[in-house]
């Protein structure tokens, strides 16, 4: 169950990541592949004491759609796919909103160096070699278990209640966080803006203090209350007042050090 506290008169609702499974895609046209990669995951999770949840699509334009849709904690990537391939979804992948942080492993069963740095200088983080065997695929869950979690903590959500005020071209008006994270924050207020608009944002974490001051970009609305905000140019000094605000919160439900 969440942890409820309260902070200088904000309420905030908590809960460790690590209860949570890692969420993987992996893009793989050759069914035979996909099935030795899930049988090995079966026994990592068994080694990790982690659960591990997959999706398993077979090409890459239903796995450009995905990674605009949802947050992964890693994505494993065929390089050989029908266009687009894996390095150009791996461009795709740095390049979106919500994915351009996650763990990126390249599947190949070639030892081709210039692939390899096609895929790296893409963004890809590592290789994982073909045919996929339990030890291999658990060495490179340990090896990026530390980025992943560091990743889970700048978009973790702590349900937090702060007024905000937002500014566009057109108006000005208040709201009040629902959740927050050190990169965006869900805004409910009696106004939203279309997707896509920038704005500039006056945080108050607490009653009476300086407002945090940043520019954000609308990425969703959900009916005529909701906004998402991502956080796209905050100061030196902004960014260290929000983490001496949220940092505390989002460590206390982790395990894993920094």
């Amino acid at each position: 169950m969440p942890n409820l506290q309260k902070s200088s008169g904000s309420s905030v609702s908590t809960q460790s990541s690590s209860e949570y499974p890692y969420q993987i895609l992996i893009v793989e046209d050759s069914a035979d592949d996909v099935e030795l990669f899930l049988r090995a995951l079966q026994k990592v999770q068994v080694d990790m004491d982690r659960e591990i949840k997959s999706v398993a699509v077979s090409n890459g334009a239903d796995a450009a759609n995905r990674i605009l849709e949802r947050k992964y904690d890693a994505i494993f990537l065929d390089i050989n796919l029908p266009p687009p391939d894996g390095v150009e979804l791996t461009k795709r992948i740095r390049s979106s909103e919500i994915n351009r942080m996650t763990s990126v492993v390249i599947l190949t069963a070639a030892e081709d160096r210039g692939l390899m740095t096609r895929a790296f200088q893409a963004g890809a983080n590592l290789f994982l070699s073909k045919p996929i065997d339990r030890t291999r695929l658990l060495r490179l869950f340990q090896v990026s278990k530390l980025p992943i979690e560091r990743e889970r903590r700048r978009v973790q959500r702590i349900k937090v209640k702060c007024g905000v005020v937002i500014e566009s071209e057109q108006q000005s008006f208040n709201g009040e966080t629902v959740d927050l994270s050190l990169s965006g924050m869900l805004i409910r207020s009696n106004r939203v803006l279309p997707v896509g608009s920038g704005v500039k944002v006056s945080l108050t974490p607490f009653p009476g203090a300086e407002p945090i001051r940043t520019a954000g970009r609308v990425v969703r609305v959900t009916g005529n209350e909701f906004m998402a905000l991502t956080l796209e140019t905050i100061g030196k000094r902004e960014s260290a007042r929000l983490g001496e605000f949220l940092v505390p919160l989002i460590a206390a439900t982790t395990e894993v050090d920094v």
